[in-house]
């Protein structure tokens, strides 16, 4: 089924007048206390780059990040998607959540928005501090970069649409990459991999259809994410097998580059910066209501 089927009930006398309803945003963030751009900004006077590691394409790396360093992810050959995921370091139960990421940000983030990790934690892990693609907005079909809607190209879904079996989807890079960083057989690596930030990768929803939908990125050799580790991190980075994404997904048909990420590591921390502990709700779940 490639379209929303028609509808089987007939409109209502005051369809119009329901569906005019004002939106309501759910999680309004003006409470949410913003990053200070301006500090991390100069807390990069006087940087050192302490490691960088390549991405192959069609592969995927982990690397780690100490709180208060920056890492940027940086497009060094040609166009290509990334597909990221974090963890706190020492606890792979604490991960990034692109759901509520999405809920608070936005579809798309960038500059001053903050990536946030899982339940019961619920807390930044990055802070997106640069953003070279952030003139592309929205264009004409809706479409915009660094989408935190798309869940990651996997076997399962290759396998159900195609019937084939492919095994460099961002899903299992990732799943390779962890097992082999933490030393871990593929089957306990995969529970911990889960939904990215989609880095570069220009994605919307259809507007008649509401299907997700991929474009060619907009990123050239030189542009970069940039973002600030708030705790300690490990991350993974897959260069998806996409390439651009302007064609294909998952195969081996589409131009691949590798990808690069820096790791700074700043003289001083930003001023007034400390890493954020976690989420103080005290987890009774009303225990003590009657």
């Amino acid at each position: 089924m490639t379209h929303r089927p028609p509808a089987e009930h007939g409109a209502p006398a005051d369809a119009e007048a329901r569906r005019a309803v004002a939106p309501v945003i759910c999680y309004p963030v003006d409470a949410l206390r913003p990053p200070a751009l301006e500090a991390y900004r100069t807390a990069r006077a006087g940087w050192a780059k302490v490691a960088e590691v390549v991405i192959p394409p069609r592969d995927a790396r982990c690397f780690e990040v100490a709180a208060g360093r920056f890492f940027r992810i940086v497009s060094i050959e040609g166009p290509q998607v990334g597909d990221l995921n974090l963890w706190a370091a020492g606890n792979l139960g604490e991960r990034f959540f692109s759901g509520k990421t999405r809920a608070l940000h936005g579809t798309h983030v960038t500059t001053g928005h903050r990536l946030w990790s899982s339940l019961p934690y619920l807390r930044p892990l990055a802070t997106i501090t640069e953003d070279t693609l952030d003139w592309y907005g929205f264009d004409r079909h809706g479409g915009g970069v660094h989408d935190v809607i798309g869940t990651r190209c996997d076997p399962y879904t290759h396998r159900l649409l195609s019937g084939g079996t492919y095994h460099h989807c961002c899903h299992s890079n990732l799943t390779r990459a962890l097992a082999r960083h933490a030393e871990m057989t593929l089957a306990e690596a995969e529970p911990h991999v889960h939904d990215v930030l989609n880095v570069f990768m220009c994605t919307g929803f259809t507007r008649d259809t509401g299907q997700y939908f991929m474009k060619a990125s907009p990123v050239r050799p030189g542009d970069h994410l940039e973002l600030f580790a708030e705790i300690d991190l490990v991350a993974a980075l897959s260069a998806c097998p996409g390439g651009d994404c302007s064609s294909e997904h998952s195969s081996d048909e589409a131009a691949c580059h590798p990808l690069l990420v820096e790791i700074y590591r700043p003289k001083t921390p930003p001023a007034g910066w400390t890493s954020p502990a976690p989420n103080s709700y005290d987890r009774t779940h009303g225990s003590g209501l009657s």
